[in-house]
This record gives C-alpha cells, structure tokens and sequence, in this order.
C-alpha cells in the first residue's frame, strides 16, 4: 500500500478500518498452531486457485485452518494478514480470492493473505459476524479491522489496502515478509513526523487528549497535513467512545429509538456504529439527522459527518454514498 503514515487506529472498522472492539479473536487464538502456516489441502470446487505465492520463502498466500490461525495472528504484528472468508456454495468468492492474492502479490510483501473456507473453518465466520460471503478483513496486532462484504473491483480493493497499510503504520506494523532477501532483515520505517510520532506515543499510552492536541498542533502547522487532520478525528472518536461501555451504550440506543431529533443521542450511537464496523449505518444515522433539522444542530451533525468521513477514510465506497446522501438533503 502507501508509503507508511501517520494515522491512528479507529476503534472500530476500522478503517472501514479500525483495531478495537468490532470482534473478539481470543478464543480463536488459543488453538495449537504449527512452527509456520502452511496450504490446506486442495478444496473442492469452485474453491481459489492454490498458487506457490512464495515471497522470498515465505508465501504471501495461505489457506487459514484451526491449526494456522494462531500463526496468522502473531503474523499480523508484523504485517498486516488480509483473511478472505469464501465458501463452495458460492463460486464467485473463491473467485475473489483469486484477485485478491494477485493484488496482495503487487503489495511485494507488505500484506499476507489468508483464504478461509467457513465451511472447513465455522468458527472463524461466527467470530468476524460474516453474514454472506465473499468476506474481506484485516488482522493488525491480533485485532480485526472489518475490510468489505460482497463484490469489489480491484481500485476499490486496492483503495482499502491502503488505508489499512496507514493503520498498520499508526500502529507500528510496518514489515515486508521476506524483505532484504530470505531471511534478510526488514527495513526500518520511516521516522514519522515530530508531532506525528507524539501523537502516536499518546495513543499507545491511552492519552487521547494528548494525542489530539499534538494532532491540531501539526494542523496549526500545516493546515494541508491529511493525516494530521484523520489522526485528529480518530482520537477524537477514540475519546469519546471511552465514556460509552456496556449498559450506557444499551441506554444510549433506546434513547436514539425513542427521540430520532435528540442530536447528542443520534450522534452517540453512530460513533458506536462506526466503532462496531456498521460505517453505513452510522454514517446514514447522522445523513438522516440532517435531514430532518434545522439550524445550529444541523451544522453540529453536519460537521461530525464530515469528521467520521476521515475517520472511515474519505477513498471508501460508503463515504462516497453517504456524501451523495447528505448533498440530497441539504441541497
């Protein structure tokens, strides 16, 4: 993908892309892996091509099992694994997968692609909440960040992968499997910027606050600064997500059901909606929202919009429907 940027992780997916809270892989994660992943055995038909898509030794390739998972995970801190979830029934997703090994291919070893048949693996589609194949997500640092359900076309695909290479550099995952040679070392990353780098420590520390003011700090700067400007919606949304837990959150949507004009509630329930990986509803919610008001609330939700656009990366298909969305109801 991209050069390495500056980017927070979004708690949610996200990126589409985030690294928090969306699903819980603990439980996959505990299973006996193997000293390296490895193919499958050849699947039945209408099953992805099986390629040998080594990468200096190393394949960029692999079909996902119980016994791999493991692996895969602890992989991801290093690289992010990009897991495409297919099944027999629908030939078109082993299809996709095909694609998506060639497009992860020309990424030189910067992303790992792993092919899971929820026939041969249930347990993985119950713990990514994958409702119809083909499925796409990311694992960085052992979290998932939800990619997309359904079709995509290769500018769309190779759109998310960068916004989840960004993600992956916020979060210090920035390797190349194979790079300098079989076993050779990987590259060091590129430093970040001074008030990029204290943004991120500040993220790492669970200081939101400080990572903003370091965010509108580069902004002050450099007022054309993209990252800057995402980093500070991320944290942002980060912050306000951490006063909303367990039967606050319960409340929050019975309020939103219950008042559709109470700005702070709508608002509040898509911040967890985008957290949660549901980026059309959330975003949707607030198009809405704007929609039916008028006056200084209007703006307030039409500000937030545009904020949670950077959040879920301004190159993503939802964005540009939502855009679409809130230029019908103001105009």
């Amino acid at each position: 993908m991209t050069t390495p940027a500056s980017r927070p992780v979004p708690p949610v997916a996200a990126s589409p892309l985030n690294l928090r809270g969306a699903v819980d892989l603990s439980a996959l994660k505990q299973r006996p892996a193997p000293s390296a992943p490895g193919a499958a055995a050849p699947g039945p038909a209408g099953a992805p091509a099986e390629r040998p898509a080594d990468h200096a030794g190393r394949p960029l390739r692999v079909d996902v099992t119980e016994g791999n998972f493991q692996e895969l995970v602890d992989l991801s801190a290093q690289v992010p694994v990009v897991i495409a979830l297919w099944a027999s029934y629908s030939p078109g997703s082993g299809q996709l997968v095909d694609v998506l090994e060639g497009i992860v291919e020309s990424y030189d070893g910067r992303l790992v692609l792993g092919a899971a048949d929820i026939d041969v693996f249930p347990e993985l589609a119950q713990a990514f909440q994958v409702q119809a194949v083909p499925t796409a997500v990311a694992v960085v640092k052992g979290q998932p960040v939800p990619l997309f359900q359904g079709g995509a076309d290769e500018q769309q695909v190779r759109s998310l992968f960068d916004e989840l290479l960004k993600v992956a550099a916020a979060n210090g995952v920035t390797g190349q499997i194979g790079a300098g040679g079989p076993g050779g070392a990987e590259p060091e990353a590129p430093p970040l910027p001074p008030l990029h780098q204290a943004a991120f420590d500040a993220i790492e520390a669970g200081d939101y606050a400080a990572a903003a003011a370091a965010y509108r700090q580069a902004l002050n700067e450099m007022p054309a600064d993209a990252e800057a400007k995402a980093g500070l919606a991320q944290v942002e949304l980060m912050d306000r997500l951490q006063a909303i837990s367990g039967p606050e959150a319960d409340a929050l949507r019975r309020l939103a059901a219950d008042e559709p004009d109470n700005l702070e509630a709508q608002l509040g329930v898509a911040d967890l909606d985008i957290a949660g990986g549901h980026i059309e509803d959330g975003l949707g919610r607030i198009v809405t929202f704007i929609g039916r008001n008028f006056g200084p609330e209007r703006e307030t939700a039409r500000v937030r919009l545009l904020e949670l656009f950077d959040v879920v990366g301004t190159g993503d298909g939802r964005v540009a429907k939502a855009r679409q969305g809130l230029a019908r109801v103001l105009f």
